[in-house]
């Protein structure tokens, strides 16, 4: 009987394990036949470096649903959710038989369904393959279940509830959720929040927080309720968490940056997770500003912000317009990726990659005179001329006469070249010419901005980093020890802010406008610390703003800017950059533009402390073929002859040194008729000569010819306006009809005369003999003259009204 009983028994349970394994042949085979489909399309989320939303795309069907995983919610929500839905969540295979047991039992007492005894897997089972509420759904739903605890983790199958359950209207996901009708994030829950959300999903349009805030609070107590029965939560929380209100609005999706959110949704095709490097707060800071900024400016304007952080490439601002919204301002035009002309913020890149070619140095001597005979007369933003300038002042005061000047001498093609191989994008309609340093080719913010960064990166400009997975890239610009000057060049105060030691902790500020022909586009770019800041102020449609400028309109919205950046402590920079060894500081002379030689005692009329690379002193820039100056060629031993110092040879210089030999009245004569000495002079150029003392003119500098020399070349006449005083006041009367003609009338001078009023030829061609001009509007002129050898003379006078 025994033996027969132990038989039996082996049989059943062999029977029992084929039958188990049967079992588990045919799940395996459904399994293959129906496999589980748990992917399903998200909205696109943009988010910030830490993870804060910036903007959602929704899916196809319209639906807001944003991913979201187990470390992105608050601990609070996960208890609440675990405690009131699925306590043993963790421990059992997708089913669990004994709340399946006390869902029948409760349902058959009080004979109505009060009990689903559903799991979190089997919930999720149905989002993702929905069925109906019968057995025969109740079953599918379980297999489903199965599915799931045998294909994914734990924590895989809370990201898809995470992620997927409903939470009314066209909301899915707790993400979502809190966003939506709390207006905050996941890992922000307060308790009651907590416990709000984990039954929202069981009714979602019942307990929907917006429209029935009474419901959803009695939902949410029995949450809280249970939590209390099995002391998840101590009962002073429930407490507290019961006093607390549900109030609800249906906040918008997150919008902190919808153009830079546009923009990588359209880099990223698919994805629905695009982690960038934009800072959240500052972010919506610099939009802030922005925003109030332009709301100041007429309603068809709009403005451009763009940060980043120049030792990571990190873009932390991307603010493209100052209202997405507004169709005025036309706010969905991307003003930082947008075409447009770049005024004079180019100048920088211009100098820098001149010095580091040996062309000029901080201080050389240009001029800022008038151009004529040349294919390309620019004038100058400000009224008139300035005359001798350095470098660094053209560059400060963003003066156009002489950049040109300096380009001449780089070459324009070659300029068009650097600055496209270091990532600038740049569009001009023809070949590279002079006028691309004053705005004439098309670039855009992020392309300004990338430059800027080499002067910040020892030279190399390096690509902007918008997403945290970009890597980092750079070009080669300029050197080290060019990029430290034109940064030295470009720090000063900003306008307005002599003598206040502080701004963002007195760091200092590298600097510099631009401003479109037209005033078009107002730009300012600046350097503090870690950062690089680029600002664009405007129209989107590209119609004049008469009188807005960059030193006007954009500089005070980039201050703002630049006093909301992190200060020193956040990030690395100290604003005390090191210099390269390849750069000192020197004493120059002027006008050679080199060092003081002992050879020329008294040369040294200007001395200049400057910035010098690679111990490489360069002459003044070609004067002759600058500034249209022509040298008189002379026999040996009478009058000029060239000299350049040990080591240069330029052909500007030999305009500018002249050595000759007087006699013993000091007059010029050479060898054979009486000269004694041989001396040299520094002159300045001629263009020159109406903005010098009177001392320092040609015909003091040069002694005259003397009368035992008659073969000798006699010094150029002096040229002199005599119809104008400096410094005259000219009347305009009342009355009468038409202008008054005023009188243009010179001495001395050789061929051809160009006359400029306010930097403008008075005809309008530069090629004239004009002898009189229309007296103009009230105001204050000035009228400058210059003839074909150079020479020339300026006045200043004033204009006003009659008044008996």
């Amino acid at each position: 009987m025994n033996n027969g009983r132990g038989i039996r028994g082996k049989s059943l349970v062999i029977l029992a394990g084929l039958l188990a394994l049967l079992v588990l042949l045919v799940l395996l085979a459904l399994d293959q036949a129906f496999p589980l489909l748990v992917y399903r399309p998200v909205a696109t989320v943009v988010i910030a470096k830490d993870g804060t939303p910036l903007r959602a795309f929704a899916d196809a069907s319209g639906v807001w649903r944003y991913p979201v995983s187990v470390n992105q919610v608050s601990p609070l929500y996960l208890q609440a959710l675990l405690t009131y839905e699925d306590r043993w969540f963790y421990y059992h295979p997708g089913v669990n038989p004994f709340a399946m047991a006390r869902a029948l039992f409760q349902n058959l007492v009080k004979g109505r369904v009060v009990s689903g005894g559903s799991t979190l897997t089997m919930q999720v089972a149905r989002i993702l393959s929905p069925n109906t509420r019968t057995i025969t759904g109740k079953v599918h739903q379980m297999f489903r279940a199965f599915q799931l605890e045998f294909h994914l983790t734990k924590d895989e199958i809370l990201n898809l509830y995470f992620t997927h359950a409903p939470f009314g209207s066209n909301i899915e996901g707790v993400r979502t959720a809190s966003h939506t009708w709390l207006g905050k994030d996941t890992r922000e829950l307060t308790h009651a929040e907590a416990a709000l959300l984990a039954v929202l999903p069981q009714a979602p349009s019942r307990y929907r927080p917006d429209r029935h805030p009474d419901r959803a609070r009695i939902a949410r107590d029995k949450v809280l309720d249970r939590l209390a029965r099995y002391g998840v939560w101590p009962d002073e929380t429930i407490a507290a968490a019961k006093q607390e209100p549900v109030v609800a609005f249906r906040f918008q999706s997150p919008m902190a940056a919808p153009l830079a959110s546009r923009r990588l949704r359209s880099e990223s095709p698919g994805a629905s997770l695009i982690p960038s490097c934009l800072d959240y707060d500052f972010q919506v800071h610099a939009a802030d500003i922005l925003r109030s900024y332009v709301a100041t400016l007429p309603e068809d304007q709009s403005g451009a912000v763009l940060v980043v952080n120049h030792r990571t490439l990190e873009v932390i601002a991307y603010v493209g317009s100052s209202d997405f919204l507004s169709q005025r301002r036309k706010g969905h035009v991307d003003m930082i990726q947008a075409l447009r002309s770049p005024g004079s913020a180019l100048k920088p890149f211009l100098y820098g990659l001149a010095i580091d070619e040996g062309i000029i140095h901080s201080h050389s001597l240009v001029l800022d005179t008038p151009r004529f005979g040349k294919a390309y007369e620019p004038g100058n933003f400000s009224r008139g001329f300035s005359g001798p300038v350095s470098v660094t002042t053209a560059l400060r005061n963003s003066l156009n006469i002489p950049a040109v000047q300096v380009l001449e001498a780089y070459g324009s093609q070659r300029f068009h070249d650097r600055l496209k191989h270091a990532g600038a994008r740049l569009k001009l309609p023809g070949r590279p010419n002079l006028s691309i340093v004053l705005g004439g080719m098309g670039t855009d913010l992020e392309s300004l901005v990338i430059l800027y960064t080499a002067l910040a990166r020892q030279g190399q400009a390096g690509s902007l980093r918008l997403k945290q997975s970009d890597p980092v890239r750079e070009r080669y610009l300029m050197s080290p020890g060019a990029a430290y000057i034109t940064r030295q060049i470009l720090s000063r105060p900003l306008p307005g802010r002599e003598g206040i030691n502080r701004l963002s902790a007195g760091l200092p500020v590298a600097w510099k406008t631009g401003t479109s022909y037209g005033f078009r586009d107002a730009w300012a770019l600046g350097i503090m610390g870690d950062f690089v800041v680029g600002v664009w102020v405007g129209r989107p449609d590209g119609s004049p703003s008469p009188g807005q400028y960059g030193a006007v309109t954009a500089i005070p919205l980039l201050e703002q800017v630049l006093e909301s950046l992190p200060l020193p402590g956040k990030g690395s920079g100290t604003g005390g950059e090191k210099m390269p060894d390849t750069v000192v500081q020197q004493t120059i002379c002027w006008p050679s533009g080199m060092a003081e030689d002992p050879q020329m005692p008294g040369a040294c009329m200007v001395r200049h402390r400057a910035w010098i690379l690679n111990h490489q002193i360069p002459p003044t820039l070609t004067a002759n073929r600058s500034w249209g100056v022509t040298s008189r060629n002379s026999s040996p031993g009478h009058a000029s002859a060239g000299y350049s110092p040990p080591g240069y040879s330029s052909p500007g210089l030999s305009s500018l040194v002249q050595t000759f030999w007087v006699d013993l009245d000091g007059n010029r004569a050479g060898p054979l008729c009486g000269g004694v000495k041989k001396t040299s002079i520094a002159l300045w150029p001629r263009g020159a000569e109406p903005w010098l003392p009177a001392k320092w003119r040609r015909n003091r500098l040069i002694p005259q010819v003397s009368d035992r020399c008659p073969d000798l070349a006699p010094l150029a006449s002096r040229l002199q306006i005599i119809s104008v005083s400096n410094d005259s006041l000219l009347t305009y009367p009342p009355g009468q009809k038409g202008s008054p003609l005023i009188p243009l009338e010179t001495l001395g001078g050789q061929g051809r005369l160009y006359w400029f009023l306010n930097r403008r030829p008075l005809d309008g061609k530069n090629h004239t003999n004009l002898t009189t001009m229309e007296l103009p509007a009230p105001g204050t002129y000035q009228l400058a003259v210059m003839d074909e050898l150079g020479n020339g003379d300026m006045v200043t006078f004033r204009v006003i009204s009659f008044r008996p």
